[in-house]
């Protein structure tokens, strides 16, 4: 996505017109995100900012993600970036945060990890859900907010994905089985009645790091409230995280037992997502998480 000079110019004045600081002096692309572009540009003052760009129609997108982490920061459990601006124009919408240089994490870093996560979910609302829809990765995610977590989770996370897959073209077994696993979703929770906890929403590994000091932060937010093993549960998906990490959060706030089995339950959200999102081999991936979750059953 190529910015024009247009385009830095009426980001500089969105940067302006909240911070106060000069004119944008230079830009470069960063790699690494597969949805928008994004750029560490530096201000009159030497002041780096991160910039998130993507089509005119992403500015609600942003707008959300933008409000996401300041319910983040709000909670003040773990480092997260500040969201300075959004805006568009000149074919683009953006947002601009702060930037944060990155280190490496030790283990002590993985174990703090941890403990602050569990910080973080121990922030609570009286109901599931949040204020606003955002979206994870680039498809929409409601979050009309319920009091009951089975309904919550089944109408605006499973069914949603479902229904998103069939108009893609995954029917049948794929169909069949996730009628099923919807109708007995109550006998995943028993026993178990989650809080709804403040979620980051999208935890894989490449939404976490460590500043240069060895402190955690964690970015590109899907916020809701819910279950907090929905976080855990992606930490698991795609790795990136210890037994430092998991260690810390059980001492801090010990895990229900169902957890095993309510953790396929969770990432099959995000597979069904990548299903619609990417299509390959996800789909035969859920359905095989289906199977799974339906033998328990």
């Amino acid at each position: 996505m190529v910015a024009s000079a247009e385009l830095w110019s009426l980001i500089s004045e969105s940067l302006h017109n909240i911070t106060g600081c000069g004119a944008i002096t230079d830009s470069h692309a960063l790699s690494g995100g597969s949805i928008n572009s994004a750029y560490r540009v530096n201000t009159e003052e030497g002041v780096p900012y991160f910039v998130k760009l993507n089509t005119l129609s992403s500015l609600s997108m942003f707008e959300a993600e933008s409000d996401g982490l300041d319910e983040l920061v709000a909670a003040n459990a773990i480092r997260v970036p500040l969201a300075v601006t959004t805006g568009s124009g000149a074919g683009h919408s953006w947002l601009v945060s702060e930037y944060i240089n990155l280190g490496s994490g030790e283990s002590t870093s993985q174990r703090l990890l941890g403990l602050q996560m569990a910080a973080l979910h121990r922030n609570s609302d009286s109901s599931f859900g949040w204020y606003r829809d955002n979206t994870i990765g680039s498809t929409a995610q409601i979050n009309t907010e319920s009091d009951s977590w089975v309904d919550f989770y089944r109408d605006n996370r499973l069914k949603f994905q479902l229904d998103l897959a069939a108009r893609n073209g995954f029917t049948g077994s794929l169909q069949s089985k996730g009628e099923r696993l919807l109708a007995d979703l109550d006998s995943f929770f028993t026993d178990y009645s989650p809080q709804p906890s403040l979620l980051h929403g999208d935890l894989w590994g490449g939404n976490a790091a460590f500043d240069e000091q060895g402190q955690p932060l964690i970015f590109d937010p899907a916020v809701y409230y819910g279950d907090r093993e929905a976080d855990v549960a992606m930490t698991e998906l795609f790795g990136g995280f210890s037994t430092e990490f998991y260690a810390a959060y059980n001492d801090s706030w010990q895990l229900d037992t169902g957890y095993r089995v309510r953790k396929t339950l969770y990432n099959l959200y995000h597979i069904l997502n990548h299903a619609n999102l990417f299509a390959g081999g996800y789909a035969a991936q859920a359905e095989s998480m289906m199977d799974q979750l339906l033998s328990e059953i």
